[in-house]
């Protein structure tokens, strides 16, 4: 999942979605140690997130989708692509008891707590983190077509190969009815998983 579902994902406090953030930016125990707990814990439960949703079967069946050539940046596309869900389907998925309010006061939460934490944060995060609240990049995943914008910035980003990444979204378009399906099968799933392992942290 990208930047936007793991937040949502970890919603209860602020310091849950900065762990939920910082999971994608601190690397090994070590340099998680200088976090409060309650952040540790959100780090931990953030790659818990990442290895469940790489071994959902609806996950690896949309993944399987992309030609042998791609398969291995699919992943990638597909964070993009269950964010871009997510933020359009917002009322949906916040709807009932304990819902968070509409996407752009959620992002802007999550903008507040990235840089009221920037000092601290790791070069990469503290970097991004003002342009990603500038441009609101959470909240433009509601649209379709800044989902292809986001893969072709994550392109730019990567050290060999963001041709392969980008040519991903022809098979994007191509399956996007299968890869919406799979996501329908999946996110509830993971919304229950996730439910589990805050309460294995607790």
């Amino acid at each position: 999942m990208n930047y936007l579902a793991h937040a949502w994902l970890t919603r209860d406090t602020d310091e849950a979605i900065l762990g939920a953030i910082l999971g994608d930016f601190v690397h090994g125990h070590a340099a998680s140690l200088h976090w409060p707990v309650t952040v540790r814990n959100e780090i931990q439960r953030h790659r818990h997130i990442d290895r469940y949703t790489d071994t959902h079967p609806a996950v690896v069946a949309a993944r399987a989708l992309f030609p042998d050539g791609r398969r291995r940046f699919a992943g990638i596309v597909l964070d993009v692509f269950f964010d871009h869900l997510l933020a359009r389907d917002w009322t949906r998925w916040n709807s009932g008891p304990g819902g968070e309010p509409s996407l752009a006061a959620f992002t802007a939460r999550v903008y507040r707590v990235l840089l009221t934490n920037q000092d601290n944060a790791p070069p990469r995060l503290r970097a991004i983190a003002p342009r990603m609240a500038a441009t609101d990049w959470l909240g433009s995943y509601r649209e379709r077509n800044n989902v292809d914008g986001a893969v072709r910035g994550i392109a730019t980003r990567l050290s060999r190969r963001g041709e392969v990444l980008v040519a991903c979204l022809q098979d994007l378009r191509l399956h996007e009815p299968a890869l919406e399906s799979a996501f329908e099968a999946f996110f509830p799933d993971l919304i229950r998983a996730t439910a589990r392992m805050g309460d294995a942290q607790a």
